[in-house]
């Protein structure tokens, strides 16, 4: 018969297990407390983040009406600069090309929230209407250049640097044609343009300026194209006459 040492004897290995049993859940509570832990200090730190966030939200509304405000003082300024230039440079155009004391105005305004404005020339103190103005000469001057301008002012990743000028010297005198075609020659230079004008003057008016000259004549079988000789062009004002 067995006493009291045999059951304790089978006692000992329960106990152990019992033993291996607590320590291996000890062991997953201290594990999980940890992982705990980290989780804590993650949502502590992305708490301070998001707070940090909402003052920098909350200072920038505070004077979002003030940058607003400085934006409109500095766009107009921009717009009004830019205005300037042209003015002075469409200015610059007409005299040359007319030879008359002619000023462009180009006037900002502001309306529905948007930028327009409105353009007239003045001779001697007085307004002219642009669209008859020397009989459309100043018409044909200013198309130009408010096309070379418009089209200097887009991305160049974007947008080609070309334009065809279809008949833009229509109501100028011949012994003015030259001087436009001077002028486009210049802005095309400057701007790194290229510009096909089309015309029906006689081809002596563009030999002094264009780079290339193209005769087209009407035949039976269709239009004939020719390229038109002539020396190279000289910017101190020679070539061929």
């Amino acid at each position: 018969m067995g006493g009291p040492s045999t059951e304790r004897k089978q006692d000992q290995p329960a106990a152990a297990e019992r033993g291996r049993e607590l320590s291996r859940r000890q062991q997953e509570l201290r594990d999980r407390i940890q992982y705990l832990n980290f989780q804590r200090r993650d949502r502590v730190k992305s708490l301070q983040q998001t707070e940090a966030k909402i003052a920098a939200l909350e200072e920038f509304l505070g004077i979002s009406d003030e940058v607003g405000e400085a934006l409109d003082v500095l766009s107009q300024q921009l717009f009004s600069e830019t205005l300037n230039i042209l003015q002075e440079k469409l200015t610059i155009g007409l005299q040359e090309v007319l030879e008359q004391p002619i000023e462009f105005k180009a006037t900002p305004a502001y309306k529905n929230n948007s930028a327009v404005v409105e353009f007239s020339i003045e001779k001697d103190g007085h307004s002219e209407d642009i669209y008859r103005g020397q009989g459309g000469s100043v018409q044909n001057i200013l198309s130009v250049g408010l096309r070379l301008f418009a089209l200097a002012q887009l991305d160049e990743q974007e947008h080609r640097r070309f334009l065809v000028l279809d008949e833009q010297d229509c109501w100028l005198k011949p012994d003015r044609v030259p001087r436009l075609v001077k002028m486009v020659h210049q802005a095309a230079r400057e701007l790194d343009f290229q510009i096909i004008m089309i015309s029906h003057h006689d081809i002596g008016l563009f030999e002094k300026y264009a780079d290339r000259i193209y005769q087209f004549r009407p035949t039976s079988d269709g239009v004939q194209v020719e390229q038109v000789d002539r020396g190279p062009y000289e910017p101190d004002g020679g070539g061929p006459g």
